[in-house]
């Protein structure tokens, strides 16, 4: 029998006390809330794990939260909670644990799969990768003629590339002086090319990061990579000391010519998107050193904490899902923006953006049956004001609602000539536009202050009207610290997990990824043959068609 808490949340009694708070407040405006209440910033501001989160500007009353705190517990959203934590099968489809948060427990609490705790192996594998990387950091392991490593090439795709790559920047005042990091994910010949260009297969080590060591793009560019180092001075026997591994498949890597003893484990309760904290977070290791890795996962461990133990009235992660259940199935929001306001933090909308897509991108709960409700909004943004000058527009002033989460460390790491001070600026005032806006009787005010007829107003103030109301969170903290940085990725992975809760699907798979993989394997070999092979029913017309017009092109080259 279905469990209730996963059946349609569209037939709950709770559903439908929202539907009809929805229709009370709909016309409410936040800027005249505002005004009826001062204290309003302080009731909807709380603090987690260093993070701060104003959440004052969202379409809500004090009866909004208590009425989704009350979706939230007919889900069983506090048993889901649990039962990740104590690593239950809440990946039901591939009846596995999702234990990211293992990777960064501090408690002496064990944390058992299958009935054996595997902090033991997490502790260890920590251990090994603070040893490993300590060599290399200072110039014990060097390359092949001797010479300390320069630069690290981590070879990996999705969450083996996304999570790490999004830590080294928003990190990169951290790096040390020695080592460069490098991350190669596309299959693509020019961002080989271009990560190769400037290296010297002296002092350039090479980290494989693919839990089967045979994901197409991982192994083609680690293949690369290998031909490159033997093309460029290195030898068969010099292999070990220039590539690693983090995999679940010793054997393949072994094959490769990586010695086994610097083969790092992967875990199959651990999934991609999530393997940041594991051991694919080596090549961050390596960059920013052993004690800013763990005060990451010390960031990590308390948001954990927080998640797990607070109510939801102070809960961060649960407040910020369930509001992004109000807007995506409330107000038809299709898509939300992550607004960073600091460069080292520009990567955060791509990896926030695999995060949520990829884990809650269904259309089928649990259970196996349709969803007659709209579950995982699109995730995009940018950083800074740049986006002021691209996609702000549609923001103010279009027609898509699209709720937003503006990021800002209120210190920066470089302060320049009040740089700082104009960058948030930018980032205040552009939430408060966005909740204020503009009526159509201030534009018309502005443009007869600014001397234009009243034929001309008729024409132009409603262009320069702004209809406001347009919800945002506002994440700040002192400064993009290690720990901050580890609290916010945190956070983040909760919210969605609390999002997939309410929406009843398995946030920890990624069929749809897996079926792209599957056909492009046939597509592959399609085009390693000669002009119309493609043409004999195994591909759709336009497939084959586009087949048979790469194949013309090659043979002209």
């Amino acid at each position: 029998m279905d469990n209730p808490a996963l059946s349609l949340f569209t037939s709950l009694p709770e559903y439908e006390a929202l539907k009809k708070h929805f229709k009370d407040i709909s016309s409410l405006k936040m800027r005249d809330q505002f005004k009826d209440d001062p204290q309003r910033f302080s009731r909807f501001t709380l603090t987690a794990a260093d993070l701060n989160l104003d959440y004052s500007k969202n379409r809500i009353t004090t009866d909004t939260l208590p009425l989704l705190f009350d979706l939230a517990r007919a889900r069983d959203l506090p048993s889901s909670i649990t039962a990740m934590f104590q690593g239950e099968l809440i990946n039901r489809s591939e009846q596995r644990p999702a234990l990211h948060t293992a990777l960064r427990n501090f408690s002496d609490e064990p944390v058992l799969v299958d009935g054996v705790d595997v902090m033991p192996e997490v502790r260890s594998t920590l251990t090994r990768m603070k040893e490993f990387c300590w060599r290399i950091r200072n110039q014990h392991w060097r390359g092949f003629s001797n010479k300390p490593f320069t630069d690290v090439v981590s070879i990996g795709i999705g969450g083996s590339f996304l999570g790490p790559k999004l830590a080294s920047q928003a990190l990169k005042p951290y790096w040390g002086k020695k080592i460069d990091c490098h991350y190669l994910a596309n299959i693509d010949g020019s961002n080989l090319t271009e990560v190769l260009q400037g290296l010297n297969p002296e002092t350039t080590l090479f980290i494989i990061q693919s839990k089967s060591f045979g994901t197409q793009e991982t192994l083609k560019n680690a293949t690369e990579c290998r031909q490159w180092f033997l093309d460029n001075g290195g030898e068969e026997k010099d292999l070990p000391r220039h590539f690693t591994a983090v995999t679940a498949n010793v054997a393949k890597a072994k094959k490769f010519g990586i010695n086994e003893e610097n083969i790092f484990p992967m875990w199959d309760w651990v999934g991609g998107r999530y393997s940041l904290w594991s051991a694919i977070g080596l090549p961050l290791m390596l960059t920013i050193g052993h004690e800013n890795f763990r005060q990451l996962l010390q960031g990590a461990f308390e948001m954990d904490c927080h998640f797990k133990t607070s109510p939801f009235e102070q809960n961060m992660p649960v407040i910020m899902g369930l509001l992004g259940v109000w807007y995506v199935n409330f107000f038809d929001a299709q898509s939300h923006a992550i607004l960073p306001y600091d460069h080292y933090l520009r990567g955060l909308p791509a990896h926030i953006q695999q995060l949520d897509m990829e884990s809650n991108g269904k259309s089928v709960n649990i259970n196996g049956n349709k969803l007659d409700y709209q579950a995982g909004p699109i995730i995009w943004g940018g950083v800074g004001s740049n986006g002021q000058h691209a996609y702000h527009q549609l923001l103010h002033q279009g027609t898509q609602f699209a709720p937003c989460d503006f990021i800002l460390p209120l210190m920066t790491h470089n302060p320049v000539d009040h740089f700082h001070e104009l960058l948030v600026s930018n980032c205040l005032s552009q939430s408060q536009a966005l909740m204020q806006g503009k009526s159509l009787q201030e534009a018309e005010s502005e443009l007869k202050e600014a001397g234009f007829s009243e034929p001309d107003l008729s024409v132009l103030a409603p262009q320069k009207e702004i209809p406001g109301n347009r919800p945002s969170n506002t994440l700040f903290f002192d400064k993009a610290t290690p720990k901050v940085v580890g609290a916010l990725i945190a956070l983040y992975e909760h919210k969605v997990f609390v999002q997939g809760q309410i929406w009843g699907v398995n946030s920890f798979d990624q069929w749809g990824v897996e079926l792209g993989k599957q056909l492009g394997d046939q597509v592959h070999n399609a085009l390693l043959d000669e002009p119309g092979a493609a043409a004999d029913g195994m591909f759709d017309a336009s497939t084959a068609g586009l087949i048979d017009a790469f194949r013309s092109m090659k043979n002209k080259l």
